[in-house]
């Protein structure tokens, strides 16, 4: 069996969860260069992710704003989307 890369986990993950964020790529992905495989998967496989500041709770009892990536899914087919241009 071929080994599953960053990519292929995130795929999934969007197909599975619909978004990420940083937190969540470690703990359930294992990737801690989050940004670098969405960076990929824009400008290299064309995938159109969107990224929103969220606001979450950090370890100090306040808040912190992070990054939360939501890939664009087909409303028809429900498959990730991709850029035409």
């Amino acid at each position: 069996m071929a080994r599953q890369t960053h990519k292929d986990r995130l795929l999934k993950y969007f197909n599975d969860h619909g978004s990420i964020t940083s937190l969540e790529a470690i703990q359930d992905l294992g990737n801690t260069r989050l940004s670098a495989t969405i960076h990929t998967l824009r400008h290299e496989d064309k995938y159109i992710i969107y990224s929103d500041m969220v606001e979450v709770p950090n370890r100090f009892g306040g808040t912190t704003k992070v990054a939360r990536y939501t890939a664009e899914k087909n409303p028809l087919s429900g498959e990730l989307q991709k850029s035409v241009l």
